[in-house]
């Protein structure tokens, strides 16, 4: 496991929400000091800290883990069927059409 690669996504994340280390490490419960370090992979990070941080940074466990390539695929994927969990079955119907329309756009122009 590469903890300075894992930091650094940490670390993407934070900044992507615009929060400094010392926001974080606070809503997290951990020292600014260890922020600092899970960030430079200096130090490993428990798993209820991973988890906590991901919850902050409304990101999931496997997209600090692991390189975005690797799971984006599938987290995608759930994104969107946790989106469309919300819609009423008119709305899914709409959203299906959207889809398969751009789906063959998609296969025009990629």
């Amino acid at each position: 496991m590469n903890y300075y690669e894992i930091g650094q996504r940490i670390r993407k994340a934070r900044k992507a929400h615009g929060i400094s280390q010392e926001e974080l490490a606070e809503s997290v419960g951990i020292s600014t000091t260890h922020m600092s370090h899970i960030e430079t992979g200096n130090t490993k990070l428990s798993l209820p800290v991973l988890v906590k941080l991901s919850s902050v940074l409304e990101v999931s466990t496997d997209s600090l883990l692991f390189d975005e390539g690797a799971s984006s695929r599938s987290y995608t994927l759930n994104s969107i069927c946790d989106t469309l969990e919300t819609c009423s079955t008119p709305q899914l119907k709409v959203a299906e059409d959207l889809i398969k329309t751009l789906k063959t756009s998609l296969n025009k122009y990629l």
